[in-house]
């Protein structure tokens, strides 16, 4: 099979083996292989990844904007709670998925195994 750049199958939540077959079959839960060429999904276990970055990309753009409002326009308390609560939970929602695909794209990419001891 030709190689598919991980990246971009990632995603889109695709297939990192054929780049046709989905690899979510809920909002974050994975399936257990490729409806398309068969992989076994069962391999990509991201952990705490996509959450640790969705936090630290999330953290940066919304006190970075949030203090350019603050200084700029000087709004009211109950402005910036409305205003940045929600601006949080849609760039969550909207980068977590995205992000889980990419780290289990790259996981198939790279070989990635969980770490052994040898003897």
């Amino acid at each position: 099979m030709p190689a598919v750049p991980p990246i971009l199958t990632g995603l889109k939540g695709r297939c990192p083996r054929c780049g046709k077959g989905h690899i979510f079959k809920g909002f974050l839960s994975m399936r257990p292989s490729c409806e398309v060429c068969g992989l076994d999904l069962t391999f990509a276990d991201t952990g705490d990844g996509p959450a640790f970055f969705v936090m630290s990309i999330v953290g940066i753009i919304v006190v970075g904007l949030a203090l350019w409002v603050e200084f700029t326009f000087e709004p009211a308390i109950w402005l910036h709670l409305v205003m940045w609560f929600s601006l949080t939970a849609i760039l969550s929602l909207g980068l977590v998925r995205p992000l889980k695909g990419v780290l289990a794209a790259l996981q198939y990419h790279h070989k990635a195994e969980e770490g052994r001891f040898e003897k």
